[in-house]
C-alpha cells in the first residue's frame, strides 16, 4: 500500500453500519471491523481524492489483474452512488463506500484522544476515516476494496437504524404504581 491509496475522509462523512467496537462475521466469512462512509457529493476534495486513490490501486494492482491494465469500466468499484443504489433519506446527494479491516481501529476525538464509551461512536455520527484502497481478483472478482483504517469523531449526527434511546422510550415514574400497592 502506498501514500497513493490512502485518504483521509473530510469531516461531513457519515458513519453507517457502523461495525468499529467488535468484529462480525458477515455470510459465515472471517470476523471484521466495518463500516459504511456516506459522503456528501459537495465533499468534492474527499471525492476526488478517493478517485484518486482508486486510480492509483488499480495502477498498483496491474499483476493482480494479468499484468494489463483492466478497463474501469469492468471493475468492481467501491465507491458507489446513493442517488442510485439506495433508497434512503440518509443516502441522498451523497456517495458511499465500505470499508472493513480485520485489525481493530483506532477510535479518537477532535483532539485525537482515544474513545473509550462505544456509545460515543456509531450509526449517524459525523467522523473522519482513513481509508485505503488495494486491488483484488479472486475467483472471477475483480476491482479495487476499501480498508478500514482509523476513525476521528468530529460532532454527533441523528442515529442511522431507528436506534432510541431509554430516554425516548420512557418516562419517570415518581412512586409505585397503583397495582404494585
Amino acid at each position: 500500500m502506498s501514500k497513493n491509496t490512502k485518504v483521509v475522509t473530510g469531516i461531513k462523512t457519515r458513519l453507517s453500519y457502523a461495525n468499529v467496537w467488535e468484529p462480525k462475521s458477515i455470510n459465515g466469512g472471517k470476523e471484521k471491523y466495518s463500516v459504511s462512509l456516506i459522503i456528501p457529493k459537495d465533499d468534492a476534495k474527499t471525492i476526488q481524492d478517493i478517485n484518486q486513490a482508486i486510480d492509483a490501486a488499480i495502477e498498483e494492482g496491474i499483476g493482480k489483474f494479468g499484468g494489463k491494465k483492466p478497463n474501469k469500466a469492468a471493475l468492481k468499484l467501491p465507491l458507489r452512488d446513493g442517488d442510485v443504489e439506495k433508497d434512503d433519506a440518509n443516502y441522498a446527494n451523497s456517495y458511499f463506500l465500505n470499508a472493513n479491516s480485520i485489525t481493530a481501529p483506532q477510535i479518537v476525538d477532535k483532539h485525537v484522544q482515544p474513545i473509550l464509551d462505544r456509545d460515543e461512536v456509531y450509526s449517524g455520527c459525523y467522523a473522519r476515516v482513513s481509508i485505503s484502497f488495494y486491488a483484488f481478483n479472486t475467483n472471477g472478482n475483480r476491482g479495487v476494496a476499501c480498508g478500514l483504517g482509523n476513525i476521528q469523531k468530529i460532532r454527533d449526527g441523528e442515529p442511522l437504524g431507528g436506534r432510541s434511546t431509554a430516554v425516548d422510550d420512557f418516562s419517570t415514574i415518581d412512586d409505585e404504581p397503583d397495582f404494585l400497592a
